[in-house]
């Protein structure tokens, strides 16, 4: 995707997120110089395989395996910093250097202990189906103009006189929520002054040295968490994130102008998968579910949750290519399919005998919604060994045909396996 141009890429999710993401950004990672996070928490999880070793990343770039990528945290991730640290040392233990290598926005927000137990309270009450990471909370903090950002973290006696009111005011939440848990100052405080100088010894400005990297002709790849369609407000609202996971997001969560982004690749699974609750219009019957998620190793990377599992839907990623510009697509885990002898792909939604080509709105439609079936030959062959379109078996090329057509947007890359080696540029 990095040619001569562009200088600046963002790579999206285009389903619910889990689309292989990490994989796609780890290769494309090897011709970047910068790679940025610009928006979530350690609500994500990215899994990158490299030979006999698995890493799984939750807020750091999956561009920190590359040996001579920095990597970014930007001003639109609320960052965790006892997650943060505790991959930084898990990737050190497996031998991957991050001293110098990782930047951290001190415009950022915080995710503290109380927030997760806010988290926990809302969840209960509401049951959206969130990870209970505090993320939600944190980013409520922020825009209610009472977050606490890296910068704070500086001043040692002004985060005192920050803390105190938050954690007053989380107590009272718990109260009334009826939870037993309570936050508490002291372990607060014994918490940041532990972690604050790690912290602070990655924080500056980032959209400041962003804009010099851009500048200086560096190539910039900005990373996206989650899914388009769990976007706060392009997504299945309520069942979303509590950010804009959308190419939107990345200017504004990475600090730099959306004049700066030359294109977006949107990733998408060669079928659907979600994590928690909302609607999943292509659900697949129990057998085939069941044959999708043991084949595709379909858990979440950061709860474990086995993920829902489907059929390709084309509305769900012509609407990810409208609200994101996509430029390309990058189709992963295609071998997933190679046992199914017939493949459908759902290419519309019917309601009331009305049929829709369009996303609705409204999540109460959508989950009322049946869908409209295209059935395609499957190859009952194996793609894992292919590394160019030719090696593919002809109905394995057909099935991309179509989705490139359905999705209204040019593939350019297929990933057949796990390995770095499994992607194949179209």
């Amino acid at each position: 995707m990095f040619g001569p141009e562009p200088k600046c890429l963002v790579v999206v999710g285009a389903q619910w997120g889990d689309e292989g993401k990490g994989k796609l950004v780890d290769v494309l990672a090897e011709r970047a110089d910068v790679v940025v996070r610009y928006q979530g928490g350690a609500n994500a999880g990215h899994t990158v395989v490299i030979g006999d070793s698995k890493f799984i990343l939750r807020l750091i770039p999956s561009g920190i395996l590359q040996p001579r990528t920095i990597c970014v945290l930007g001003n639109g991730v609320v960052l965790d910093p006892e997650a943060l640290l505790g991959e930084v040392d898990a990737l050190e233990a497996q031998g991957i250097a991050t001293g110098g290598r990782l930047k951290v926005s001190d415009r950022a927000h915080l995710v503290l202990p109380y927030h997760k137990l806010l988290d926990l309270a809302e969840e209960r009450r509401q049951n959206i189906g969130t990870t209970k990471r505090g993320i939600g909370p944190a980013y409520e903090d922020k825009y209610g103009r009472r977050g606490i950002r890296v910068a704070a973290l500086r001043d040692g006696a002004g985060l005192e006189a920050l803390l105190a009111p938050r954690i007053d005011r989380a107590n009272e939440l718990l109260d009334l929520a009826g939870m037993p848990e309570r936050a508490d100052l002291a372990a607060h405080r014994e918490l940041l002054s532990r972690l604050a100088p790690r912290i602070l010894a990655m924080a500056t400005d980032t959209g400041h040295f962003l804009h010099l990297a851009l500048r200086g002709g560096k190539r910039v790849l900005l990373e996206g968490a989650q899914g388009s369609l769990l976007d706060v407000d392009h997504g299945t609202y309520p069942y979303v994130t509590s950010s804009n996971t959308t190419a939107g997001g990345a200017a504004v969560g990475a600090g730099i102008g959306p004049t700066e982004i030359g294109a977006v690749l949107g990733v998408v699974k060669a079928y659907t998968t979600r994590v928690g609750n909302g609607p999943l219009p292509t659900a697949a019957a129990a057998p085939q579910e069941e044959e999708l998620r043991r084949i595709g190793h379909e858990f979440g990377a950061v709860t474990g949750r086995p993920r829902r599992c489907g059929w390709f839907d084309a509305p769900v990623v012509r609407y990810a290519a409208r609200v994101n510009g996509l430029t390309a697509l990058a189709v992963t885990k295609l071998d997933v399919l190679d046992t199914f002898e017939e493949i459908p792909v759902g290419v519309g939604y019917r309601l009331g005998g009305e049929v829709m080509s369009e996303m609705p709105a409204d999540v109460a439609v959508l989950e009322r919604v049946e869908p409209v079936y295209q059935t395609l030959p499957g190859w009952r062959a194996s793609t894992a060994q292919a590394r160019r379109m030719e090696d593919l078996p002809r109905e394995a090329r057909a099935y991309l045909d179509c989705l490139e057509r359905l999705g209204e947007t040019p593939i350019r890359y297929v990933s057949v396996g796990t390995r770095r080696d499994q992607i194949i540029e179209v």
